[in-house]
């Protein structure tokens, strides 16, 4: 096999309980994994990096030193192709010998039905209907099959009326596809913690020696979360029910954990700029629901949502989904959730 997804509990079985001479050599897609990667691996080592800080996920081209950490890997951790599908061909040539854990595909992940309209509550219910099918599913019996069957562009094809009323912009189709699942499943706290404890089991599979270390580093990450989470219901708790409108559709793992829905999206992929058309639909909403605040993204344009708010006295702020202007490492996975609820409610 070039590569092995393996699922946790056959993880020391398929390795046969070897251990590495040295630390294992982990390489990691984006910094938020990075991060809960680099928690588990505190006072053993440190992994590598491959998604160099500020650039996009969806779109990157390997430098030589990304290259060869993916070449030398015993170990990689990654959310998966709907998030980076370009990784999958690099992983699958560069890293063929190494174990390789596609996160999204982890038991006890939650994922949650990828949104296909910048208006959020035109499908709410259907949405509620997914939600609830997903709850307590084992996410390891999606293949990658059914996830490439259910592709589509965010923007593509919603109702005929919807579609109509777009036909001709050009937005957001030629972009990048998320699959049928919202790949950004990292801004659940849920989530998190779920694979602090994967990460801990892949590494204490290769690397027994220090399998007290990863699974006491991985608890108390989970410990951490916990208290993060009490801290962010705190800061939101105050601004709750305030209507806001995202930069483009990322934030629902943040947004259902917390119950802080948004309105809406400017953009509903981040790949290519919205068109007339989607903007008047944004202030549309912006004027009949009294949004408060319209948040951007640090590699977006602030001419967009200067559009969007034309005529409005909504407020600005800044939400950033990867921690772009934080230091890669342990600290920076609870960081981000911080700063996420901090730039809400400052907004709002």
């Amino acid at each position: 096999m070039s590569r092995n997804l393996v699922p946790l509990s056959v993880a020391a079985s398929l390795l046969g309980g070897i251990a590495f001479a040295e630390v294992p050599r982990v390489t990691v897609d984006i910094a938020p994994v990075h991060s809960l990667v680099a928690r588990v691996m505190d006072g053993v080592g440190e992994p590598s990096l491959i998604v160099a800080p500020g650039a996009s996920p969806h779109e990157y081209s390997l430098r030589p030193s990304e290259a060869s950490a993916l070449q030398e890997a015993d170990l990689v951790f990654w959310v998966g192709p709907d998030l980076t599908p370009w990784l999958n061909d690099a992983i699958g040539t560069l890293a063929g010998d190494a174990t390789v854990t596609e996160l999204l595909e982890s038991e006890g992940t939650t994922e949650l039905p990828t949104r296909e309209s910048v208006l959020f509550e035109a499908h709410q219910h259907g949405e509620d209907e997914h939600a609830d099918d997903h709850e307590g599913e084992e996410h390891d019996d999606h293949s990658h099959e059914e996830h490439a069957s259910h592709a589509d562009d965010h923007g593509a094809d919603h109702e005929d009326e919807d579609h109509a009323a777009h036909e001709g912009d050009g937005d957001d189709h030629g972009g990048h596809n998320h699959g049928g699942h919202d790949p950004h499943a990292w801004l659940s706290p849920d989530n998190g913690a779920v694979w602090l404890n994967v990460i801990a089991g892949q590494l204490s599979a290769v690397d027994p020696d220090n399998a007290g270390t990863y699974y006491a580093n991985a608890a108390a990450g989970r410990d951490e979360i916990e208290t993060l989470r009490a801290e962010i219901n705190g800061i939101l708790e105050p601004v709750r029910g305030r209507n806001f409108i995202v930069f483009h559709d990322a934030y629902q793992y943040f947004e259902n954990a917390f119950d802080f829905p948004a309105s809406g999206a400017i953009s509903v992929s981040d790949a290519s700029d919205p068109s007339p058309a989607r903007i008047a639909e944004i202030q549309t909403r912006v004027a009949d629901q009294n949004v408060t605040c319209v948040l951007t993204e640090p590699q977006f344009s602030a001419g967009i949502v200067a559009s969007v708010m034309e005529g409005s006295e909504a407020r600005t702020g800044v939400l950033d989904p990867l921690g772009s202007d934080l230091d890669p490492g342990a600290a920076l996975y609870p960081q981000l959730l911080r700063n996420l609820a901090t730039a809400l409610a400052d907004c709002v």
